[in-house]
C-alpha cells in the first residue's frame, strides 16, 4: 500500500501501548511502517529537545515517504517555526510525500502554507486514532482515499439549527475556488501577527479545539474577528470542540451561544459538526488546498480537483 513514516515533532509519546497499536494497526493495513530514530525519545514534555524535532522533521522529508505521519501532537512545534527548512519541506511535498497531521501540527501546516504555499492534511495521529482500541472505520476510510489519492472531497450533515440560520441562503455553490485552511482553534490564533500565519482571503475557515470552555473559544474568535480574519472567509466551519465543562455559573451560555453570537457579527455563512478534532471519527482535509463549498439542504460538501495532492 504505502510506505508511512512516523515522527514526533510536538509532545513526546507516553502512552507506549497506543503508539505499538498504531504501529500494528497500519501494518494490518498493508503499509510498510518505518519510525524515526527519534520517535519515542524526551524531553521534559517534549518528544526531544527542539533541534531533535526539527531534525525529525527534515528526515520525515527526506525519507521519501508516501505518508509523513505525527505520532501525536500536544505541544512543542510553534516553539520551532523559525528552524524549519520550509522550502525543503514544500520540495518533498511536491514529490509525493504527504504530511499529515493534527492538534499542534496546525502550526506546522499553516506556517509552511504561509511560508510556501505547500498543501498538507489535516488527519489522523497515531497513537490518538491508528492505536486506539478500536480504530473508527470513517477514519480510516478517508486516510486510505487520501493515501490512494482518490479521494476528491469530503461531506457532511448539519444540525436542524444550522440549516434553519442559513434558511434565507440560496443551496449550491457557496465557494467556488477558495482555500481550504485552519485547524485547531488555539493553535491558529497563537500565530496571528507572526509570518506563520495565512493572509488568506475569501477562504474556507475550519476550526475546532479540544478541552476549552465556549467562553474561551468565543474569546479567541473574537481575536481573529477583531483581526479582521473572519469577515474575509467565504465561510467558517466548525468542527468538534470536545472535552470541555459546563458550570453552573453559565447560567446557559453554552457553545451554541458562541455560534449564535459569531453569526450576528458577521456575514460570512456559519456552518456547523464538520467531523474533525480531537475526535474518533475525521475526516482528512487539504490545508492550502483550492475547494468548492456546496450546500444542499443539510449536506454540506467540500471538493477538491484531483490533482495529485
Amino acid at each position: 500500500m504505502a510506505h508511512i513514516y512516523i515522527y514526533s515533532p510536538s509532545g513526546a509519546v507516553r502512552d507506549k501501548a497506543a503508539f505499538k497499536r498504531g504501529v500494528k494497526r497500519l501494518e494490518q493495513l498493508g503499509h510498510a511502517v518505518e519510525l524515526d530514530a527519534d520517535a519515542l525519545s524526551s524531553h521534559t514534555r517534549f518528544a526531544g529537545d527542539d533541534a531533535t524535532r526539527l531534525a525529525a522533521i527534515h528526515r520525515a522529508a527526506d525519507s521519501g515517504a508516501d505518508v509523513a505521519l505525527i505520532s501525536r501532537g500536544g505541544y512543542g512545534l510553534t516553539r520551532i517555526l523559525p528552524g524549519i527548512k520550509y522550502k525543503h519541506v514544500a520540495k518533498a511535498i511536491a514529490k509525493g510525500t504527504q504530511f499529515v497531521g493534527l492538534s499542534d501540527f496546525t502550526a506546522f501546516q499553516n506556517a509552511l502554507l504561509a511560508q510556501t504555499g505547500a498543501v498538507t492534511w489535516a488527519g489522523p495521529a497515531l497513537g490518538e486514532d491508528f492505536g486506539a482500541e478500536q480504530p473508527d472505520d470513517i477514519m480510516e476510510a478517508c486516510f486510505d482515499d487520501m493515501v490512494s489519492g482518490q479521494g476528491e472531497g469530503a461531506g457532511w450533515h448539519f444540525s436542524i439549527a444550522c440549516a434553519a440560520a442559513h434558511a434565507k441562503r440560496r443551496p449550491g455553490v457557496w465557494a467556488h475556488d477558495a482555500v481550504l485552511w485552519g485547524g485547531n482553534l488555539s493553535v491558529l490564533v497563537s500565530l496571528l501577527g507572526t509570518p506563520y500565519f495565512p493572509l488568506i482571503k475569501h477562504g474556507v475557515l475550519f476550526l475546532e479545539d479540544v478541552g476549552e470552555h465556549p467562553y474561551r473559544i468565543e474569546r479567541m474568535l473574537t481575536q481573529l474577528l477583531h483581526a479582521g480574519v473572519l469577515a474575509q472567509q467565504k465561510a467558517v466551519v466548525f468542527g468538534q470542540f470536545s472535552n470541555y465543562k459546563l458550570t453552573a455559573h453559565d447560567k446557559g451560555f453554552k457553545l451554541q451561544s458562541v455560534v449564535d453570537w459569531l453569526r450576528s457579527h458577521i456575514k460570512t455563512p456559519v456552518l456547523t459538526d464538520l467531523p474533525f478534532g480531537h475526535v474518533p471519527t475525521k475526516l482528512c482535509l487539504p490545508v492550502g488546498h483550492k475547494i468548492d463549498l456546496v450546500v444542499e439542504g443539510r449536506d454540506a460538501l467540500l471538493l477538491w480537483a484531483h490533482d495529485g495532492h
